[in-house]
């Protein structure tokens, strides 16, 4: 049995885990995890409809199985990735979140991204982009 110990976080802790070289070079063999512990309200599945539930819980499924370096080389319109510069972000960065953070985007329901970022082999998702237009600037 393989038990995974996470740090406690408190209010006045900051946490930088950008994805470098070096953590997806570390995890890049690992399957993702996922953590929903800080998506924003405004932003969060619960706003979504019953369809977008659904594909994002069987896309959780299908991601779980792949690895993250199968993510990063998959297309990223499809079961891939994509980066998304701090810039083009709309909504407020949580303060928890340091400026060493990359944010990368995972499709949950057709092109509708899930906004977030990868620290070790867990993807915390902050923003579901269910309109695509909220999150950030799509170019």
């Amino acid at each position: 049995m393989m038990v995974q110990l996470r740090p406690q976080l408190n209010k006045a802790k900051r946490f930088g885990a950008g994805p470098s070289v070096n953590a997806r070079d570390s995890y890049g063999n690992e399957k993702p995890t996922f953590c929903l512990r800080y998506v924003d309200p405004d932003f969060c599945i619960t706003s979504c409809d019953k369809n977008d539930k659904a594909a994002f819980a069987q896309r959780i499924r299908q991601l779980s199985t792949m690895t993250w370096n199968e993510i990063i080389q998959a297309d990223r319109h499809g079961f891939g990735s994509e980066h998304i510069p701090r810039r083009s972000l709309i909504p407020r960065i949580p303060s928890h979140v340091t400026e060493d953070v990359g944010f990368i985007a995972l499709r949950f329901s057709g092109l509708k991204p899930m906004v977030g970022y990868q620290s070790q082999g867990t993807f915390h998702i902050i923003w579901f982009d269910r309109d695509m237009k909220g999150v950030y600037n799509h170019g």
